[in-house]
């Protein structure tokens, strides 16, 4: 990409333009990426499109993604960590089981809020069915379970299937919940609605019995 200066005297001279380093370059297409695929839908997204909202040529946007998959894939893999991330770090915030749930719950919340555009990209794709990308959501949500089903595990007496189960049903309370809580347009705030799905989970998960304890020294 060039920009034009004029000397004093004759024809404009096309100058260069700083390039952005690669990861930032990547970061802008991939923003841009974002809200083509929003707004159209992966099937009804181009990559001329995208490339035209993030300013850049059609070369340019190759050299780093080498197609529409590949770029909605890099995609879905960025919004997924973060949420992972986001989850784990609710999870890991306390030894206390009663807040991991609240905190867990308020996680989901904070995704959808945060970014309502990663949110739809992550679970209302057109592409859901898609083979590459079913096994990523699929990884996610076992991951997530698993590390739900070794906290409930822990503190419980069931088995590790049965603990798993249970980590899947609590993810998939918090997810449809704030999905719906999106949905709604904020008419509910967001500490209520949180709130209100942590206290039916954890009245639901705190009645499995604990590990008896140990005889007495």
């Amino acid at each position: 990409m060039t920009s034009e200066s004029r000397t004093g005297e004759g024809s404009p001279r096309r100058v260069p333009l700083a390039r952005l380093p690669r990861d930032e370059r990547r970061a802008q297409l991939l923003t841009a990426a974002l809200e083509v695929f929003v707004n159209n839908g992966y099937h009804g997204a181009a990559m001329d499109e995208i490339a035209e909202a993030a300013k850049v040529s059609k070369p340019v946007l190759y050299q780093h993604f080498p197609s529409k998959r590949n770029l909605y894939v890099a995609l879905l893999e960025n919004h997924l960590a973060a949420l992972k991330q986001m989850l784990l770090a609710a999870l890991n915030s306390t030894t206390d089981n009663k807040l991991r749930v609240q905190a867990t719950m308020k996680a989901y919340f904070q995704f959808m809020a945060n970014d309502d555009q990663a949110y739809r990209l992550v679970f209302e794709s057109d592409l859901v069915n898609d083979h590459d990308v079913a096994v990523r959501l699929e990884r996610f949500n076992s991951e997530f379970a698993d590390a739900l089903g070794a906290v409930i595990a822990e503190d419980t007496m069931l088995g590790r299937l049965e603990a798993i189960l249970l980590g899947r049903a609590l993810a998939g309370m918090a997810q449809v919940s704030a999905r719906y809580w999106l949905e709604a347009n904020g008419d509910l705030d967001l500490e209520v609605a949180s709130d209100l799905v942590y206290r039916l989970a954890w009245r639901g998960i705190s009645r499995f019995p604990k590990e008896p304890q140990g005889p007495a020294a």
